[in-house]
Parts: C-alpha cells; structure tokens; sequence
C-alpha cells in the first residue's frame, strides 16, 4: 500500500520521468518539428543549388555529348557577364519600371481596399487575386491579344492620334513593362493591404486636429506605418520581375529579352549548362546585393 500510494495519479504502476529528462524532451521538440521541411529544403533546394553552383564551374569546352568535366573554371563568371551585361541591365531597368507603375497603382488600392471598402472589402481583394487562379502563360498570352496591332486597344489609341498610323505596342518595351505589372501586381497589393488594413483611423484624426494636411498626415503617419508591408510587397514583385522570362517571350521582341531569356536559352536551346549556370548565379548574386541594400536603407534611414 505504502508503494502504490507512491506512484503518481493517472498512471498506475509507472514511475514519472525526472524533471531534466521532461526538459530536455521538451528542448528538442521544436527541432523534431523542423525536421520535415529542414529535410525537404535540403533535398528540393540545397542538394540542386549545389548541383548548379557545380555546372557553373564546368569545362566551357564540354558537350552532352561528350560530357562535362569539372575544372574549376571560374572564368566561365566573367565570360558570361561580359557577354550578357545588356540583358543584366535591362532586367533590372524594366523590373524597376514595373515596380514604379506598380506602385503607383497599387498602393492607392491597397489603401482603397483597407481603409474606404467596408462591406465590399472582400470582394475587392478577390478582385484581386482572381487573375492568379488562371495560369501565368494564359494571362500573359491574353495580355499579347489585347496589344496586338489589330486589337481594340491599339485602334482606340489610333483613332484618338496617341498613336501613328503604323505605330504599335506590342513587342516593345511598354508590352514588356506592363506584363510585368499586371502579373505580379499582386505580390504588392496583398501585403501592402496586410499593413494598411491594421492602421488605426484615430491616428490619422489626430493628425488632422493637429491642423496636419493630409499629404503631410500621409507622409508622418500612414507611410512610416506601412512600411512592412511596403518593403515586403516591393521585394515579393521585383525578385521575381527581374527573373522572369515569359513576358519578354511573348510581348516582345529579342531586343526586349531578359537574362531570364538568355539562361532559358542557354540551358534548352544552346545546351550551353556551364554558361546557363554562371547567368544564374551572377542573378542570384546580383538580386541578393539589391535586396540587401534596399534592406538596409529601408531599415536605417529615416523615410519621412
């Protein structure tokens, strides 16, 4: 009887485990939880990106016919950079026209959305984020419909004289710059709606009360307090802007190609891997150094 009154309550017969075993249990299961996707990430994105970082260092000399041998070839960097800067640069300018245009369009939005909505409000973020339940190749070839030569919209600008008779927006850089926006308009509205929909009006009034304009109320309370959001969605639309290749494909021309274009080339067309992946890694490099810098300044310097 001594014994079993010994034992704790609702497990009969069993001993507890002392106290440093239970922490230590308890240290280690947030590890047990990562394991899944730590495991997941090594294989469907480490072991690849290895793989890749490997064929970039390739013999430039190699075929698949004949093989590749890996030599260290650290040339194959600037060889690929002093071929393609054209593309480098325009990949960057025209994702940074898309943002400007972006912005312009969806802040204003995003703030419509969160701010002045009220019972529409859901049904202006679904508005949102409808064109993303079509594939990104339909919208895009849709968006090659609506601009090409015969299309009403190159007609109305005709017949309003904002284009000459032989003037054209398809395969040019306007095309280029305004798939862009539209496809990935979204990745900025969302999280910019996510910041604004969470600012109290009551900050904007006293604002007002305290005889703020309300372009200086913008610039003092909202803006600083969409920040998150704003930094966010501007990263979420330019990284995959500056990578992408589909729009430059359909709307434009080989003038308008991307560096996108080129590795999409380099790897399906040419066959030419260790050239495709240098490309691809100088635009990994090249978008982490923007992104790190945008960070930076948008984390220390003061934004009023």
């Amino acid at each position: 009887m001594t014994a079993l009154a010994q034992l704790p309550t609702g497990q009969p017969g069993t001993a507890a485990p002392p106290p440093a075993a239970r922490r230590g249990r308890h240290r280690l299961l947030p590890y047990l939880l990562l394991l899944p996707g730590a495991a997941w990430l090594f294989v469907f994105f480490a072991l690849p990106l290895l793989q890749l970082a490997a064929a970039s260092l390739y013999d430039p000399g190699g075929s698949l016919s004949t093989g590749y041998a890996l030599t260290w070839a650290f040339g194959n960097y600037p060889d690929a950079l002093a071929a393609y800067w054209p593309q480098f640069v325009r990949s960057f300018g025209y994702a940074g026209l898309a943002l400007l245009l972006a912005l312009l369009m969806g802040y204003p939005l995003a703030y419509a959305i969160a701010q002045k909505a009220g019972r529409w409000k859901n049904l202006l973020l679904v508005c949102v984020v409808a064109p993303m339940f079509t594939s990104f190749l339909v919208r895009t070839l849709a968006w090659k419909t609506i601009l090409s030569d015969n299309g009403w919209l190159v007609g109305l600008l005709r017949d309003v004289h904002l284009l000459g008779a032989d003037g054209r927006l398809l395969a040019t850089p306007f095309a280029v710059v305004l798939g862009l926006t539209y496809n990935f308009l979204p990745f900025l509205v969302l999280p910019l709606y996510a910041s604004l929909e969470r600012l109290d009006p009551r900050l904007l009034e006293a604002a007002s009360d305290l005889y703020a304009s309300p372009l200086r109320a913008f610039r003092r309370v909202t803006l600083p307090l969409s920040m998150p959001g704003l930094v966010a969605g501007t990263l979420l639309f330019f990284i995959p802007a500056s990578g992408d290749y589909i729009n430059a494909e359909l709307l434009g021309t080989p003038n308008e190609y991307m560096i996108g274009n080129v590795i999409d080339s380099a790897f399906l067309v040419r066959l030419d891997y260790p050239q495709g992946a240098a490309l691809s890694f100088l635009l990994m490099a090249a978008i982490l150094a923007v992104v790190f810098v945008y960070l930076r300044r948008a984390g220390t310097e003061d934004v009023l």
